[in-house]
């Protein structure tokens, strides 16, 4: 296991930045996947060339894509930054880059959300204790607007222009490198960051915003498809399923099942990283698939998250299933002969139980680094005089890796006997109701915040089910 630590060690600094801001770029992004989704439907069933074309429904295409999402974005990052407040000054300031672009501004909308909520958050620190009684409400009204007001207006001069020039040289560049058919090596980039937890940074912070920009122009993007594409990992299952040996082979249709149906990508990180020859793997699969895609004429109309195959379908334009499909089985079978001797050739040593649990904790912390914070081991005794009525899995985005855990513990309380509710969501939207929250121990101090109530039960890994066995055994004391 020396190779994988020397590559979760190796330019670890970078990649620590680049994954915190990946999971800043997704707490703006994931919460508005939603309405993606609708703007990417309607787009799919009624503009000229779409499914049902619709001139009267198609004028809802462009508001939504030009100012609905890019406000919502930057509505978002602004509550990150500072809650409700912050998210309508970020929303304010957002409009101000959003409208007169000719672009989609997605980019500006991630830099003003922010922003927004940054700077009423400081104003609202440097006046603490300051307003005379009964002027707390006017205050608080008349700062919010005035100076989301001004962000608007300096978003609109100044900053409108900028991001508006950045967007479309990226723009150009990506159709370029489309154009000459280098895309496939993009998947040199995509896959091995995607294991190293860079994924949030490379798919929202760079690709989503390419992909909307020329869905807008064409109707659909092969962008879309770059990074959630599931062959490659699903390559690598299969190869563990028919070659593998003993827990690595045991776990792998399981695996199969969540990371290619599911859609929740990470939870094939661990086979890779126990024999980190399998890179290569899912680099030829990517490169592979991408390259169908490029020749077939791929693309999709909005960002499938997850990265489920039914996402992918869903997302597919009229006419446009089968070239996505195909390059999706052509990555996995790529992945598939490329990592099958890989496999046979591994010890069974390498495929035990104790190195699939040491190849989770690695992802685990690599997801923890990914939030600037080191993760220790669970303690998951929990003294509590009555039996919980609501129990909490909290992530980040409350996706993933939150839900699988929520999977795990509900069938393990049936299965003793509980008839306890248990559900999962983002850290900074747990139900105020929340008896029991299990969250990673970087995450801790926020949920704490959100349900100052509630017992946090803190995890190394959502998938470790001796947490859970421990959990129900307080229950039963």
């Amino acid at each position: 296991m020396q190779n994988v630590n020397a590559i979760t060690t190796k330019g670890g600094s970078l990649r620590v930045k680049l994954q915190r801001l990946g999971g800043f770029l997704a707490g703006m992004v994931i919460p508005n996947i939603g309405a993606f989704i609708a703007w990417g439907l309607i787009t799919a069933f009624f503009i000229p060339t779409g499914w049902v074309p619709n001139e009267h429904l198609a004028k809802l295409v462009g508001p939504m894509i030009m100012y609905l999402l890019p406000i919502l974005i930057g509505y978002t990052g602004g509550k990150l930054v500072y809650d409700v407040r912050g998210g309508v000054v970020g929303a304010v300031a957002t409009a101000g880059v959003a409208i007169g672009s000719s672009v989609p501004m997605f980019i500006g909308a991630m830099i003003m959300g922010p922003l927004g909520g940054y700077v009423i958050k400081k104003f609202d620190e440097a006046v603490e204790g300051k307003v005379p009684a009964g002027f707390e409400m006017l205050v608080n009204n008349f700062s919010a607007g005035i100076l989301g007001g001004i962000l608007a207006i300096l978003a609109f001069l100044f900053v409108e222009p900028v991001m508006n020039a950045i967007s479309l040289g990226l723009g150009a560049a990506a159709q370029w490198v489309t154009d000459k058919g280098l895309l496939p090596l993009i998947a040199l980039f995509i896959e091995p960051g995607k294991v190293l937890f860079l994924n949030n940074a490379i798919n929202h912070g760079i690709l989503a915003p390419l992909g909307v920009a020329q869905v807008k122009e064409f109707g659909k993007s092969i962008f879309f498809l770059l990074e959630t594409n599931p062959g490659p990992g699903l390559g690598v299952l299969l190869a563990y399923w028919l070659f593998g040996k003993g827990d690595a082979k045991q776990s792998a249709p399981g695996a199969i099942i969540i990371q290619f149906f599911g859609g929740i990508h990470e939870i094939y990180f661990p086979y890779v990283l126990m024999n980190p020859a399998l890179l290569l793997a899912v680099i030829g699969g990517g490169m592979a698939a991408d390259a169908t895609f490029v020749l077939t004429k791929a693309g999709l109309v909005a960002t499938p998250s997850p990265g489920s195959i039914f996402a992918e379908i869903a997302m597919a334009p009229k006419g446009g299933l089968l070239p996505v499909l195909a390059g999706i089985a052509v990555g996995a079978l790529v992945s598939f002969l490329i990592a099958s001797p890989i496999v046979k050739r591994a010890s069974e040593e390498s495929m035990s139980a104790e190195s699939m649990s040491f190849a989770r904790s690695i992802v685990s912390g690599l997801k923890a680094q990914s939030k600037g914070e080191k993760v220790e081991m669970p303690k998951a005794e929990v003294k509590m005089d009555t039996l919980p009525k609501l129990i909490v899995f909290a992530c980040d985005a409350g996706m993933g890796s939150s839900a699988m855990g929520e999977t795990i513990l509900r069938k393990k309380l049936k299965e003793a006997g509980f008839d306890i509710q248990v559900k999962h969501s983002a850290v900074n939207q747990i139900p105020k109701e929340a008896d029991v929250v299990f969250t990673q121990e970087n995450l801790a101090e926020r949920a704490a915040q959100v349900v100052p109530h509630a017992k946090i039960v803190t995890v190394k890994n959502f998938l470790d089910n001796t947490v859970y066995d421990e959990f129900v055994k307080s229950l039963r004391k």
